[in-house]
């Protein structure tokens, strides 16, 4: 007989169980609730991978990116952080993009040149997965709650300047003339209170107040099945959805199995919430309170129920709870776009002639407003692009870069603020957002019309 082994990612969503000897493994949907080895063991074996692993993730993104701090002069975000300018995915020897986007999605295919870049992107350890939080996240998150939200295992991939500003600003819906409501302080548990008395009504508090609670969760709880040094409070909501914005923190999708098949996640804004009519990328669910008790049952243990009764499952109560940290969800505004009517439109009197022209392929040639309509430039729905015509499948870091599927249409209202784009973070500029929708769409845009394209997209 064989000694039993497990193959274990941090869901641990796949268990392979060798079985006797000429058996073919097992696969299974179920994750191992009894570990096979001591907390101290899978530290001592993670930590000591960890140079490897991220050296491979980093090897991956230079072949795909210049990944250079090159910011757009005199575009920032809301608050003043630089947009990187440019487009970073590399391409093939001997491409260029007027060469590409000549060719049909055979050729491209059969040819192998598709861009890198515009492949899916695996979480920095797709065979572990789990959250992954950028480094200033977790440095505030410790500053002020003593919390630690560091990983022993991984530390995040991307840049800093490739993501959003931190701490971003929030806009509420009910209270326009007070602007930016965080008053540029990250909102936790420390200091929620004092910023929103006065502010919101007694039920939107109670909301707030669940939104920055930390819950158990498969990677930071008080289990030895946990990817922090030690025992964890767990993660609250604003972890990843900094001000009710997004900070950049990736997880893996919980809808699919095995590891290979799951999605990279690059955590949505939850600004404009209430004009949405989808949620999740993927799974398509129908309210914001839907999604709220969704990832408290199964998002945060990856839609696994076992899991989540070893952990400490939360059970939030629908009526109150649920609902409190909806109500406070759907106040959370877009910022002021000022270059915009009241239709969602360029006012001509205060765009550029360039804005003005990217207004015109937005809603022309270049087909976005197809599934991107104003005023907050989503059509609620969900789209196949199809992208799987342009490569191959193969195993990419441990992900299979086989087909996306159906992806709903996030609002394109505020996206400057918002990098990386598409609903992994591949793509990390919007000059790299407009080249892939060129290619992917066959619009075959010019140059010029390209730039116009990104003009309008940064005043949305």
């Amino acid at each position: 007989m064989k000694n039993s082994k497990f193959i274990l990612g941090g869901l641990a969503a796949l268990l392979f169980a060798s079985q006797t000897m000429g058996q073919a493994p097992i696969k299974s949907s179920y994750a191992p609730v009894n570990l096979p080895e001591a907390f101290a063991v899978t530290m001592a074996r993670l930590t000591s991978g960890k140079p490897d692993v991220m050296k491979r993730q980093q090897d991956l993104l230079q072949e795909r990116y210049d990944l250079r701090n090159d910011p757009a002069p005199g575009n920032t975000m809301t608050r003043g952080k630089p947009i990187q300018q440019g487009i970073r995915v590399k391409l093939t020897a001997g491409t260029t993009w007027e060469q590409l986007a000549s060719l049909t999605p055979e050729q491209i295919r059969e040819g192998n040149i598709f861009p890198e870049g515009f492949l899916p992107l695996p979480h920095p350890n797709h065979p572990e997965g789990g959250m992954l939080f950028p480094k200033f996240e977790i440095d505030e998150i410790k500053k002020q709650e003593g919390r630690d939200l560091t990983r022993f295992d991984l530390d995040f991939d991307l840049p800093d300047h490739f993501l959003p500003e931190f701490p971003p600003p929030m806009f509420l819906t009910t209270r326009p003339d007070l602007g930016d409501v965080s008053q540029g302080k990250l909102i936790t548990s420390d200091n929620f209170f004092e910023l929103f008395n006065g502010i919101l009504n007694p039920k939107q508090i109670e909301g707030l107040r669940l939104l920055v609670t930390p819950f158990p969760q498969q990677q930071f709880n008080d289990t030895n099945d946990r990817r922090s040094e030690h025992p964890s409070r767990g993660v609250a909501c604003f972890d990843c959805h900094s001000n009710g914005h997004t900070n950049g923190a990736t997880h893996l999708s919980g809808d699919t199995r095995p590891q290979e098949y799951r999605h990279r996640i690059d955590t949505p804004s939850l600004r404009g919430v209430n004009i949405q009519r989808l949620f999740g990328s993927q799974r398509a669910l129908k309210t914001v309170e839907d999604f709220t008790e969704f990832e408290q049952r199964g998002a945060y243990f990856d839609g696994d129920p076992l899991l989540a009764t070893q952990k400490g499952v939360n059970i939030l109560e629908r009526g109150s709870q649920v609902q409190f940290m909806a109500e406070f969800e759907e106040l959370l505004d877009f910022p002021p776009a000022p270059k915009l009517d009241v239709f969602g439109k360029l006012d001509p009197a205060k765009a550029t002639v360039a804005e003005l022209r990217g207004q015109e392929i937005f809603f022309g040639k270049g087909q976005c407003a197809v599934c991107h309509a104003p005023p907050y430039y989503t059509d609620n729905s969900m789209h196949n692009l199809q992208v799987e015509r342009f490569y191959k499948p193969r195993i990419i870091n441990g992900l299979m870069a086989g087909v996306d599927g159906p992806i709903k249409t996030f609002s394109l209202r505020g996206i400057k603020d918002s990098p990386p784009y598409l609903h992994d973070g591949r793509l990390l500029t919007l000059e790299d957002t407009v080249e892939y929708f060129n290619l992917i769409l066959g619009t075959k845009l010019s140059a010029k019309e390209k730039d116009d394209l990104v003009a309008f997209l940064r005043v949305l």
